[in-house]
């Protein structure tokens, strides 16, 4: 019998998985791992040398059914707005990002005068202050509606990031060479009246993220070895399939591994392939991925993607973090699934021994890899350094560069099948920016549990964990040496993602849980974090049966410090037939937390459109005295101050 677990469902399935009840944070943590030396980037000397390295190594982590096993594959102004005088900052929000200075994408974009979103496969101008579309461009059919997208602009132009999945971003203009369905980026320029494409580039990959430091995109891309394996033969072993593999590996060339994108701009189309001299190893990898690093200069004219040189890695990576001057890509531990051997019987009265069964695998150790480049300037990333922490990230906020050091939360034991009961337990690694090696550490938080939310505010961080409970643990970081626990505090349910909330306070999106750690419904909490040592819980909001969008993704959540506004995303799904969709507007004072009220869009007429039009509302703008609310059905104004309806511009 032969058994393959999806990784896509193998991911879903990790969430529900839960240890045994939560022990104490002093129960001794993982055993030290310092991989720094051992997890170095080297480049090849040609590209005989790393077709000769990836082979032999991508043939040793080959399966029978080729590497997907091995691999974690989740994922418009009638008037230049150049010519209106700038606004003034600290007068319209932007979008919540981890850090200062580096942009993250989105679904909505403002400068204060113009609104630029994309929904649905289309590019949309708005003028803040006329109220009226002033722009549009479909760059999606509309059966291909439905695929996602983001954006980042700077200046005159948005580069408009399309996930994948064969999308045809403009139309008859698109010439998609065969095979080459990844990722697709659009730069479109805003000035005058009409939005116009300059160009695209389509990759063979899977996008990962990107970030804006200035003018200058960072793109970072994931992909495979382009290998095509032979059929199976009828009732072939698994290990015969395995040894096939192995063998078509062994006889790919070079270019199987080398990342290629398409560039198109006037209407013609190239084909570009990441050069051998571009591309690095660690002393350990697997052959079956390569990470690879766009630079696009936003700035540069009608042409930003011909400055494009890029840099890969043969490594895996799934989760972007960055500052001004530093990309971090890191790379989670497989999951792990024990294979069953196969079922071989021997044969009566056979003088020829059966095949022996292949063992059962033994789990990979629980590390994450994390990869360091320069990207002070708008030309390619330099790579500065590697090393790895144990465990595994939550997400990006796991991670934060401060005075020369970068913070690693990450959890160990909690999601591999096998994990002993009680096991897992979190951790705090301190590492040195400028060879990842180990400073510090802080562990045992969490036995039993494992990390639902982490935020780092200069040298103190906050780690939240859960199982039945949520301990709020407040880290001092202030010696990178010696971090530790300064205090923790203990209350129902969790907080899926932190914000600063002001002066000595924090603000937790999650939910409420009962005792045994059954979720209960969307909850907003107000920390008093001004004594590290004793954090203390000031104000809790409850809404029962609910959810709330910010609790995976932070961009939809809007905290307004100058009138105390906070904003996320609710669906409620107590009662079928109401109206369940809305945008909850907080008032966060010093010392507690009152509703101000519900923000709905109008439910749109039903079409029988493949990809029907929600009016759920997904982020919220504040420009001037007046607070914004996008959906796909189009967006609201309403007054700030008390919530009233100003305008409603359809999405036709």
């Amino acid at each position: 019998m032969r058994t393959t677990i999806r990784t896509a469902v193998a991911v879903a399935l990790a969430g529900l998985l839960a240890t045994a009840c939560a022990g104490s944070r002093t129960a001794p943590g993982p055993a030290a791992v310092d991989l720094t030396g051992k997890v170095r980037l080297v480049s090849y000397t040609s590209c005989d040398d790393m077709a000769a390295g990836l082979r032999e190594t991508a043939a040793g982590n080959v399966t029978p059914w080729g590497f997907g096993d091995n691999l974690m594959m989740l994922a418009r102004s009638d008037v230049a707005p150049t010519a209106k005088q700038a606004v003034p900052a600290g007068t319209y929000s932007t979008t919540n990002v981890q850090e200062a200075g580096v942009d993250e994408p989105d679904l909505v974009k403002t400068d204060g005068h113009r609104i630029v979103t994309v929904t649905k496969g289309v590019l949309r101008v708005v003028d803040a202050d006329s109220h009226a579309v002033t722009g549009t461009l479909r760059l999606l059919p509309e059966d291909q509606s439905w695929a996602p997208a983001d954006l980042l602009v700077s200046g005159d132009r948005a580069l408009v990031l399309f996930q994948g999945g064969g999308i045809l971003p403009f139309g008859a203009m698109a010439k998609v060479r065969p095979g080459l369905t990844g990722p697709r980026y659009v730069l479109v320029d805003l000035s005058g009246g009409r939005p116009a494409v300059l160009g695209s580039m389509t990759v063979n990959g899977a996008h990962v993220d990107a970030r804006q430091v200035g003018s200058t995109v960072r793109i970072v891309v994931r992909s495979q070895p382009q290998i095509t394996f032979p059929t199976p033969k009828e009732n072939a072993s698994e290990s015969e399939m395995t040894e096939a593999n192995r063998q078509a590996v062994l006889r790919a060339p070079a270019d199987a591994w080398l990342p290629t994108y398409d560039v198109e701009t006037g209407g013609a189309t190239r084909t570009e392939r990441v050069g051998c001299d571009q591309v690095s190893h660690p002393d350990a990898f697997t052959g079956t991925s390569m990470l690879t690093i766009h630079t696009i200069d936003l700035s540069a004219g009608a042409a930003p993607f011909a400055s494009d040189t890029p840099v890969a890695v043969a490594a895996d990576g799934d989760t972007v973090y960055a500052t001004p001057t530093s990309l971090y890509v890191t790379s989670n531990p497989r999951w792990w699934f024990p294979r069953p051997v196969e079922d071989v019987a021997p044969v009566p009265g056979a003088t020829t021994p059966a095949p022996t069964p292949t063992p059962t695998p033994t789990a990979p150790p629980e590390l994450t890899e994390v990869h360091r480049f320069d990207i002070d300037g708008s030309g390619a990333p330099r790579y500065v350094t590697s090393g790895a922490v144990p465990g595994r990230l939550l997400n990006q906020y796991s991670l934060s560069e401060y005075e020369g050091h970068l913070r690693v939360a990450t959890t160990s034991g909690a999601e591999v099948f096998g994990a002993s009961p009680g096991t897992a337990e979190s951790g705090v690694y301190v590492l040195d920016s400028g060879s990842l090696a180990r400073t510090g550490a802080v562990i045992g938080l969490g036995r039993g549990e494992r990390i639902y939310s982490v935020r780092f505010m200069g040298d103190i961080g906050y780690v939240v964990t859960f199982r039945q409970t949520d301990p709020l643990y407040a880290l001092d970081l202030r010696d990178p040496a010696a971090p530790k626990v300064s205090g923790e505090l203990q209350i129902t349910g969790y907080s899926a993602y932190l914000h600063p909330g002001g002066p000595g306070r924090l603000l937790g999106i999650g939910q409420e849980a009962n005792g045994k750690g059954r979720a209960l419904g969307t909850q907003i909490s107000l920390f008093d974090v001004s004594d590290p040592a004793a954090p203390k819980i000031l104000s809790r909001f409850h809404q029962p049966d609910s959810g709330s969008e910010a609790e995976w993704d932070p961009h939809a959540f809007l905290y307004w410090p100058q009138s105390g506004l906070a904003m996320v995303p609710l669906t409620n799904w107590s009662k079928a037939g109401e109206e369940g969709s809305a945008a909850l507007v907080l008032k966060v004072g010093d010392g507690g937390i009152d509703q101000e009220g519900l923000i709905r869009h109008p439910r749109p007429a039903a079409h029988g459109d493949a990809a029907p039009v929600d009016e759920g509302i997904r982020r919220c703008l504040i420009i001037g005295d007046h607070v914004w609310t996008l959906s796909d059905a189009g967006l609201k104004v309403s007054d700030a101050a008390t919530l009233a309806d100003q305008a409603w511009i359809p999405f036709a």
